[in-house]
């Protein structure tokens, strides 16, 4: 075990050995850029708001500012009845909210039966799962929240009426989704972006130097999803980033530098087609490496190809599970490193009230210590609603210490659909990048063990070793 500050630890799924990592791949945006939160997601709101308006939508809306207790990660839209909701990994429903207005369990168990849904059904449920989905996520409930508040617009199951015009949720979502693909497109985002450096973009000198030590045991690629010239204007940022040095006697380099330490740029990731000065060609590449030339679309195969790497001997670090993490694993391979920015107040919030936790633990014991000498057999059974309730009220208590819509990765002893996904397809993951340099690069991340069968008293070994070691508390509470 190593006794790290918790927000500076990478944490493990699957067992990894960083001395076989032949190749480290980033993502740029919230990875090797990071962005200032909640100021980023504000911005983004408020440009996202202004563009519905200019569509059509009530100037009223441009009241509303951008709350970051709200929103979180991992969420799933209900296009039918307007709903935003935290699911488990099965799909049961553990938070609803229409607009701002948090569902009781009784209005839930009314819209969906048995307080389930089935995630499988994409043409109804859409899980907003980025970072830059918190600021739609926000704006969505804003027009819901208007609308059902307005008086012009009568209040139906599945939108609202005024005269002879619908305004269904589903369209509503659909010109959210626009106006989110407008800003990137037209690079109103990004342009912002540029223009107020210091307002949204985090200042670390350490992105070169981690970038430095990497290179000296291994290649690295960049793919994202961004454009060319977005890319192109990042040498802006990074130059910003790396002005001073980081002290400690850490080598920095400019941005000048940044091509002989990155082997591949590939943007528009996952498009077919190469460029090398921003123009877009057709067909697809086929030649050698070129050094200091950018390619755009490729796939995970031709990454492999180009640097001559196997999908085993890659680890790939974004932010992004289904447009970073899930596709390289699932093509090639890649081994994965998720970078969850939000860690760093969920571990916050973990260690201001482990209390609660701790008390919900006890809880579980007690009543399983309530059943130990019972069978199929026995006729009287212990009350436990009063139990019951007290689980409740600390589930409840734990989840309002993160936000409105609770912790990103659970609620109460219940795993969400965003933990589960993290889970399964990250092999590591923390709050970012840089925690790497905390780590020699011959390091190997064990995964805690994992059994079939638990009975309750391997729980209270558990737990007694878990005061014992603080590391291996926070492997068993976030792995």
């Amino acid at each position: 075990f190593r006794p790290l500050v918790a927000n500076k630890e990478v944490f493990v799924n699957r067992s990894l050995t960083l001395e076989n990592i032949k190749c480290y791949g980033f993502d740029m945006d919230y990875t090797l850029a990071m962005y200032k939160s909640p100021d980023y997601e504000s911005m983004g709101f408020e440009l996202l708001r202004d563009r519905m308006v200019s569509i059509g939508y009530p100037h009223e809306i441009l009241r509303y500012t951008y709350d970051p207790s709200f929103p979180t990660r991992g969420i799933v839209l209900d296009k039918t009845l307007g709903n935003l909701l935290k699911v488990d990994s099965n799909g049961n429903i553990l938070v609803c909210s229409h607009g701002f207005r948090f569902l009781r369990e009784e209005d839930v168990e009314y819209y969906y039966r048995n307080k389930f849904i089935q995630r499988d059904d994409t043409d109804r449920f859409y899980m907003l799962n980025t970072l830059f989905n918190l600021s739609e996520t926000y704006l969505y409930a804003c027009l819901v929240d208007f609308f059902t508040r307005c008086t012009r617009y009568s209040n139906l199951r599945k939108g609202f009426q005024h005269g002879d015009l619908f305004m269904s949720y589903r369209s509503m979502f659909q010109d959210v989704r626009d106006a989110m693909d407008f800003i990137h497109d037209t690079g109103t985002l990004k342009e912002q972006t540029i223009k107020n450096l210091e307002k949204y973009v985090v200042k670390d000198p350490n992105i070169p130097v981690l970038l430095t030590r990497i290179k000296e045991v291994a290649k690295i690629f960049l793919a994202t999803n961004s454009d060319y010239n977005y890319t192109e204007e990042a040498s802006v940022l990074c130059r910003w980033d790396c002005a001073e040095t980081s002290g400690h006697g850490m080598k920095t380099v400019s941005w000048q530098g940044f091509d002989e330490l990155i082997a591949l740029v590939i943007v528009c990731y996952f498009m077919l087609d190469t460029q090398d000065t921003g123009k877009l060609r057709i067909g697809t590449y086929t030649g050698d490496l070129q050094h200091g030339t950018v390619y755009s679309g490729g796939s995970s195969d031709i990454v492999s190809d180009l640097l001559d790497v196997s999908g085993k001997d890659i680890l790939y670090i974004g932010d992004h599970i289904f447009g970073d993490i899930l596709k390289s694993k699932k093509r090639q391979g890649w081994k994965t490193f998720l970078v969850v920015p939000e860690l760093t107040k969920e571990l916050q919030v973990w260690e201001e009230r482990r209390n609660l936790f701790e008390e919900l633990k006890h809880l579980d014991f007690f009543l399983a210590e309530l059943y130990r000498h019972l069978d199929s057999g026995s006729i009287d059974c212990p009350d436990i609603s009063n139990i019951q309730t007290r689980i409740k009220v600390l589930t409840h208590r734990m989840d309002m210490s993160y936000g409105q819509m609770g912790s990103l990765l659970r609620s109460g002893y219940t795993q969400t659909l965003f933990a589960s996904q993290l889970i399964r397809y990250a092999d590591l993951y923390s709050s970012t990048c840089i925690n790497l340099l905390h780590y020699p690069f011959n390091y190997l991340f064990m995964a805690p063990p994992v059994l079939v069968c638990v009975p309750s008293s391997f729980f209270e070994m558990i737990s007694s070793l878990c005061e014992r070691f603080s590391c291996l508390l926070k492997a068993c509470h976030w792995g």
